[in-house]
């Protein structure tokens, strides 16, 4: 190696060895090289301390300096009392320290007048509520963030000074609050005694002779100190004109003022009954109509009665009867079949006989209504009697066989044909928009017919029968039994290894039966071409060793399909009902059915349809890998290398 010139010190290698040396010779607590003692120098503020090997001047807890020259008081409020103390505090620096205040209205939580909050004290709200009274008589003491407020309890009002107020501040006091006199309501009186604190109540009344518009009688003593202005307005009763009545002349003088009376008599040719007819004047302000009318004097027909079936006799009760007197008599029938039309006619007849009648041409097995009044000029009081005519019934022994078939037996000649009218109703109980109705006719010379009906499945049925020579039909019931449902609406996949689709399940119409439940059906693929879906045989998942035979993976009841779709993810490990929806198997081939079930009357049926295709199944399963972390320590170890003497 060269050497550097004469002179320019040692070479830079050595820079790093004499660097050690000195630092060494500090540790050492040699002096300095002047020969000073380092802990004669620190500072009046400082502490001398031995940090590796050496003696250095440290400036003491709460002041900032080199320990020897200057140790200056550092002030630790610097950054404001909220950030070193806390909040609602004063923070007051020392000479190498600080101490901390709460401000007026908290108090803090060390229960002591300064404090540092290396320990956790804060300052906490003092609830000077706690001291009762503090708010004076009739005050009640809301507490405020290092304060408190005054309001005047329910049944005060502030007087002399503002609401909230301070004790010590304002002059504030709460007094009872008292309304004192209520006011006057002209022509009107107070009823009863009252009291003039807040909630009391005065009612009032006007005086005879006056009514009230409105009829708000009372006045309450308010929050405010004041009496609410009553509503109540007395006006004197005046009724104006009375009311004219039909058929009735006004009489004498009246008083339109509260009890004058009003008196009527009836035209010529009307008369009232029940008595004298007045109107009175009220209390409030408004005739008081009388329950009495003037009605026209008419002839009265009594007695009426029925005779032979078809014939109505009655009585005329008139002192007076003209040589002649023309009726008119009304007739309305409807037969007992609710679909027949109503029979309707008028018959007129004239007589001078005290007791008349008519015979009539009326149906058999009918209910009427017969009307009788006499014909103008003549007026009468209606007379109305209501009766059945009788019947022949030539229907017996009616029954059903065959679900939908009828027989009975004729009562009539043999060989004789007759008609029969039919009238049906059907129902759904679990269809309430169902609704059937049919009606028709055949003829039959047998006295033993038959009739198959075309009717629905699953559907409550009222047949009306009648023969056309009887008029009385005779009712029967019939039920429907159900039928397999509607195969179930799919969307048919097929898989091949790769994940499963969401199936959606549609909700199917019941239009053979009501809908029970809906089932979907896990089998080894090599099984559907020998599934029967009428079989109930196939169990829960759990229920098997195996799934050989196949297993329920989901059942849902009908109620709780949505009107629009579900979807289902076959092997999703939920519980669908009390089956598993177990995933599958990887490695097998699958087939997923839905079946529909209808429930009624003890009778069950299905349908179904293959919903899925599963070939080498594989649905696969999360699996986590666990990754491990390795340390090391590493190691760095410094050397000076040696350097060759000049």
């Amino acid at each position: 190696m060269g050497r550097g010139p004469r002179g320019a010190g040692p070479p830079r290698r050595l820079l790093p060895l004499l660097l050690l040396l000195g630092l060494a010779r500090g540790a050492a607590g040699a002096p300095g090289a002047d020969g000073l003692d380092v802990c004669a120098t620190c500072h009046e503020h400082a502490t001398c301390q031995q940090r590796e090997g050496k003696k250095i001047c440290i400036c003491n807890y709460g002041f900032v300096g080199n320990g020897r020259t200057q140790c200056v008081d550092k002030n630790e409020c610097q950054f404001g009392a909220t950030v070193v103390c806390g909040n609602h505090t004063s923070c007051h620096n020392t000479p190498g320290g600080f101490y901390c205040i709460c401000l007026e209205g908290y108090r803090a939580t060390n229960y002591k007048k300064t404090f540092i909050p290396n320990d956790g004290t804060f300052c906490t709200d003092v609830d000077e509520c706690e001291v009762s009274g503090l708010c004076r008589h009739g005050g009640r003491c809301v507490n405020t963030h290092g304060s408190f407020e005054c309001y005047c309890m329910d049944g005060y009002l502030p007087r002399n000074g503002p609401e909230p107020f301070h004790p010590t501040t304002d002059t504030t006091s709460c007094t009872e609050i008292d309304c004192g006199t209520p006011p006057e309501v002209p022509n009107g009186y107070i009823i009863g005694n009252y009291t003039s604190r807040l909630g009391s109540q005065v009612r009032y009344a006007c005086r005879e002779g006056f009514f009230s518009v409105p009829e708000d009688t009372v006045s309450s003593c308010s929050a405010l100190g004041t009496w609410e202005s009553p509503k109540l307005h007395c006006q004197e009763i005046n009724c104006g004109n009375p009311p004219e009545m039909r058929h009735a002349i006004l009489v004498g003088n009246h008083s339109s003022r509260l009890g004058g009376v009003a008196r009527y008599v009836c035209q010529e040719g009307f008369e009232s009954p029940g008595g004298k007819i007045t109107s009175v004047c009220t209390e409030k302000g408004t005739w008081r109509e009388s329950t009495l009318t003037c009605t026209e004097i008419l002839t009265k027909i009594d007695d009426v009665s029925v005779f032979n079936d078809t014939c109505v006799r009655w009585q005329i009760n008139s002192g007076r009867i003209n040589p002649k007197i023309a009726y008119v008599i009304s007739v309305k029938g409807q037969r007992l079949d609710p679909m027949e039309s109503v029979h309707e006619e008028t018959v007129n007849l004239t007589t001078d006989s005290r007791t008349p009648e008519v015979c009539l041409a009326l149906y058999p097995g009918t209910n009427y209504t017969v009307n009788i009044s006499t014909a103008p000029p003549r007026r009468s009081v209606p007379a109305v009697i209501g009766f059945q005519t009788a019947v022949k019934q030539t229907i017996s022994n009616i029954s059903g066989f065959n679900e939908t078939c009828l027989r009975w037996r004729s009562i009539k000649t043999a060989d004789m044909e007759e008609m029969y009218l039919f009238h049906i109703w059907g129902q759904r109980w679990y269809q309430k928009e169902f609704a059937q109705e049919m009606t028709f006719n055949i003829s039959s010379s047998s006295r033993d017919p038959e009739v198959c009906l075309d009717l629905h499945p699953g559907t409550d049925y009222n047949v009306s029968l009648r023969a056309l020579s009887s008029e009385l039909p005779v009712v029967i019931s019939l039920t429907t039994q159900i039928t397999e449902p509607p195969l179930p609406e799919v969307e048919f996949f097929t898989v091949h290894g790769g994940p499963l689709p969401r199936l959606r399940l549609r909700k199917a119409k019941e239009k053979n039966g009501p809908i029970s439940s809906y089932q979907v059906l896990v089998l080894p693929l090599a099984l559907q071409s020998t599934f029967s879906c009428d079989s109930e045989g196939t169990s829960s998942f759990f229920s098997n060793a195996s799934d050989a035979d196949g297993y329920v993976a989901a059942e849902l009841l009908a109620k709780d399909v949505p009107d629009d779709a579900m979807e289902i993810l076959i092997g999703d490990r939920l519980y669908y009902g009390e089956y598993y929806n177990a995933p599958l198997k990887r490695g097998n081939d699958y087939c997923i059915i839905l079946r529909i079930t209808s429930e009624w009357n003890k009778v069950r049926r299905h349908s179904c349809a293959v919903w899925a295709q599963v070939k080498d199944s594989s649905l696969t399963l999360l699996q986590m890998a666990g990754v491990g972390l390795g340390s090391m320590a590493v190691v760095i170890i410094l050397t000076f290398l040696s350097f060759s003497a000049v």
